[in-house]
């Protein structure tokens, strides 16, 4: 019996409906279960053949469960090694040399100075930094962020250079970027599952959050395309089997703003009952495909474009 396994944290709506959605569809010798730990010891099998994470970016125990699972063959949705690697700025740095446009983005030190540092472990960097050639490059407003994590947990606007520093002040050890403003004239969150299902979602994130699926843009065909085209890159490039990707359009222009969402928003809450439905039917469908065609002990994460060119 080929199990599939999912590990998550308070959310309920989803991992619940998921797990009865994979045994609803009876699949021979499939079946479906919340992940149970009772002990991890080292290089022993997890038990599951296939695990989709909802959980361990806020839980380090986990990604190294998680870790050692996949070294014993288990899919894990998304592969952990390549989440605990990557971050929102060298996303972005990735997106100029595919051709996906991007708001113009810097990277800024944090405000106070790591734990067990001192003045002299930042030797190599100028202070004051060229302040003038970062703001004129970025323009005011500008919004900055966690330069990773997710969700809008320290995300600022920021309306000048004195607010900027006051608001720079209360981030502490956090690593920002600070990002252009794009006015956009739509705005879209696009589910990607598989890297290959595509689910484009009007989305509206200047509303309330219970608000912001509660959107009226009507994307036409060609820009259905276009976005799609997007999103399709972007996940196989990075190599994310679950994730989302926002685009605001701007002059006709899709800019891709955050992309970097392994374990993205869907609660029946939030994302509305269509949208619901189709990411617990996607996320069904491709978690038995994985279970299906698994490789016994074998590598069986997904590695992304990226990775693979550069162990060529």
């Amino acid at each position: 019996m080929k199990k599939i396994g999912i590990l998550f944290g308070k959310e309920r709506s989803f991992p619940e409906a998921f797990i009865e959605r994979v045994n609803q569809k009876k699949v021979e010798g499939i079946i479906a279960e919340p992940v149970i730990i009772d002990k991890l010891m080292q290089g022993e099998p997890s038990g599951y053949d296939v695990i989709i994470d909802r959980i361990s970016q806020d839980v380090p125990f986990y990604r190294a469960y998680l870790k050692n699972a996949a070294l014993n063959g288990t899919a894990v949705i998304n592969n952990p090694f390549w989440w605990s690697a990557d971050e929102k700025f060298f996303n972005n740095c990735l997106m100029t040399k595919l051709d996906v446009p991007v708001p113009k983005t810097v990277l800024i030190p944090s405000s106070a100075r790591p734990a067990e540092t001192s003045d002299q472990s930042f030797s190599n960097l100028t202070y004051p930094l060229d302040w003038d050639r970062i703001f004129d490059y970025i323009g005011f407003p500008a919004y900055m962020k966690p330069h990773a994590g997710g969700g809008w947990k320290s995300v600022y606007k920021v309306t000048g250079v004195d607010d900027f520093f006051t608001k720079h002040g209360e981030t502490g050890e956090l690593v920002m970027m600070l990002q252009e403003e794009i006015i956009f004239d739509e705005y879209y969150r696009c589910y990607c599952i598989g890297g290959k299902d595509i689910r484009i979602m009007p989305y509206e994130p200047r509303n309330p959050h219970h608000l912001r699926y509660a959107a009226d843009f009507k994307p036409d065909h060609e820009k259905i395309n276009q976005m799609t085209d997007i999103v399709l890159r972007i996940c196989k490039f990075l190599g994310y089997d679950f994730n989302t990707v926002e685009l605001a359009i701007r002059n006709g222009v899709p800019y891709a703003i955050d992309f970097c969402n392994p374990a993205p928003d869907a609660d029946l809450a939030s994302v509305g009952q269509e949208n619901f439905d189709w990411v617990v039917e996607t996320a069904a469908n491709f978690a038995i495909e994985k279970a299906q065609t698994l490789k016994e002990g074998a590598d069986n994460l997904t590695w992304g474009a990226f990775m693979k060119k550069s162990v060529c």
